[in-house]
């Protein structure tokens, strides 16, 4: 059986998030109250150690923005006691003039790999997280990411279907990064249309060598474990991207409101071909990600 890399999990202590605390937000996952509690590294080693995750990949929570210095501590911290996680996908504003200061400052942690400032726009409210539709093709952002090469920091792109067009060109523009798509692109709109839309973007994203996509968080809109669901996107994607720039990520515990880890590698180990596993559940990650056993 292939070792896991989990390229997407969290960590957290719900003093830490907003949204956590406080009156329920409208997320993106729905309802979330039995998520709204510590969900330590403990926890998550229970739920994925025996499914054989040998490393895993840590992607920003969504603290406070100005704390993402002390969220990259606290999940050092973890690292420090537990081993895990491996490496850490922090937050930057990349609408800041210059990001480069804050770049310094994460460069200082070895653990450091990447940034994630999440994009996506919808037409729906409840959907939408960033400020408007197009901040891809934003001459401020667009500099900001392309500095990410001079540190070696790859970018966990996020966003929905109508919106992959400008991202395709942001990818094009800063070809010295690694783009991680999200979610596999977020397939929020099952319709013939919706699908059409959604694989014209993927189509595009594509064509980029630079953008590798993530299969993870397939669950988020059918609030549910689907097979058949994850079966088809992925099968897409890999038709799209070739497993040695597909990767799997759990997104828990966000995942955990509707299905156990078990569950979920269970679902996606059906939807990758055998000769793909290593490639989709372990190397391309390490590769992505620089982990170095």
């Amino acid at each position: 059986m292939t070792d896991i890399v989990d390229s997407h999990f969290h960590i957290w202590k719900q003093a830490d998030l907003p949204w956590l605390l406080g009156p329920m937000l409208p997320r993106i996952f729905g309802p979330y109250e039995p998520i709204r509690r510590d969900y330590p590294v403990s926890e998550y080693l229970g739920d994925c150690r025996p499914l054989g995750v040998t490393e895993a990949v840590y992607v920003q929570a969504n603290w406070a923005p100005l704390r993402y210095l002390d969220e990259v501590s606290f999940v050092s911290a973890a690292s420090e006691e537990s081993g895990f996680p491996i490496a850490i996908v922090a937050y930057a504003d990349l609408l800041a003039g210059d990001a480069r200061p804050q770049f310094d400052q994460l460069a200082r942690n070895a653990r450091v790999r990447g940034v994630r400032m999440q994009l996506h726009w919808h037409e729906n409210p409840l959907y939408r997280f960033a400020s408007g539709p197009d901040l891809a093709r934003d001459p401020t952002l667009i500099a900001n990411v392309g500095a990410l090469a001079d540190y070696g920091f790859s970018f966990d792109l996020q966003v929905f279907a109508g919106q992959m067009a400008g991202a395709a060109e942001l990818a094009a523009a800063c070809k010295d990064v690694t783009f991680v798509l999200q979610h596999a692109g977020m397939l929020e709109d099952l319709s013939p249309q919706g699908i059409s839309a959604w694989r014209a973007g993927m189509t595009q994203l594509a064509a980029q060598t630079n953008v590798v996509s993530k299969l993870s968080g397939l669950g988020t809109f059918l609030r549910r474990n689907d097979p058949d669901h994850i079966d088809f996107v992925a099968t897409e994607t890999l038709a799209l991207f070739g497993a040695n720039r597909c990767l799997f990520g759990s997104n828990f515990p966000i995942e955990k409101l509707w299905t156990s880890y078990a569950e979920l590698v269970d679902a996606h180990r059906a939807a990758v071909p055998e000769a793909e596993h290593a490639a989709v559940f372990n190397d391309t990650a390490r590769r992505v990600y620089r982990l170095a056993r």
